[in-house]
């Protein structure tokens, strides 16, 4: 048996209508990977499809947690692969998606993780806009995170230097840790092409808690930059506005 190249977690709740597509994306990447699927204990169709992917996954579960954040770590803490990711499980790889993020950090073995271009695309999968992606580049990061998550790569020595992610948060704890990893173990590199998909529908977090989203990165910049951005303070209050008119 082929030892596995990459650890990735699959955190989910009551996201049945897209977990097949998500999964299905991993599996064509032809690459040896092992899965931990971490449902939150979803009332949906979602157990179905857990039990149907089943002989391919490494492990799963299905009960209530502690967040999202705490599952990705419980899901990666199982594994053993010397690189590790998660996603989401509205979101899916391209066709060679890690393939290309996995090359582009063996090419720069110096880098804690990588990162690549992503697109948002709709709850049928049809694009709708590039991420907004770039170089990077402190003063840029402290300014918006260009950093889509499903296109990311981190080696698990980065990983478990950092602790992994920090479960007291709910929204930005990505953010949070692509500056710990920067500040602790150096810039990432920069991979190339469009690697993964970003979902946006309705029920998406971010879409649901946005105050909080933009409330948990202020702290995030602050506390990594030791100064929050205009654009921030400019953001935050007009959040505000906009959700108490509606």
């Amino acid at each position: 048996m082929v030892n596995p190249l990459i650890t990735i977690a699959v955190p989910s709740l009551n996201q049945g209508r897209y977990l097949n597509a998500a999964l299905e994306s991993i599996f064509q990447q032809n690459l040896p990977v092992e899965v931990f699927v971490l449902d939150a204990g979803s009332t949906d169709n979602s157990l179905e499809i857990i039990k149907r992917w089943e002989p391919q996954l490494a492990g799963w579960r299905s009960q209530q947690d502690n967040g999202q954040a705490a599952a990705i770590n419980e899901g990666i803490a199982q594994g053993t692969a010397p690189y590790v990711c998660w996603l989401n499980s509205d979101d899916f790889y391209y066709k060679n998606g890690l393939k290309n993020l996995l090359q582009a950090l063996k090419q720069h073995p110096e880098s804690p993780f990588v990162y690549a271009r992503c697109w948002t695309v709709s709850g049928a999968g049809n694009k709708l806009i590039p991420y907004l992606t770039r170089g990077f580049t402190p003063w840029l990061f402290a300014n918006f995170c260009f950093i889509a998550q499903p296109a990311t790569l981190i080696t698990r020595s980065a990983w478990e230097a950092a602790g992994g992610l920090d479960e007291t948060m709910q929204m930005a704890f990505d953010y949070d840790l692509w500056w710990r990893l920067f500040k602790a173990l150096g810039k990432p590199a920069y991979g190339k092409g469009f690697v993964a998909a970003s979902r946006m529908h309705k029920d998406t977090k971010t879409a649901n808690f946005t105050e909080l989203h933009y409330r948990e990165s202020i702290e995030v910049v602050s506390r990594n930059w030791g100064s929050v951005p205009l654009k921030w303070r400019v953001a935050l209050p007009l959040i505000r506005t906009l959700r108490k008119l509606s």
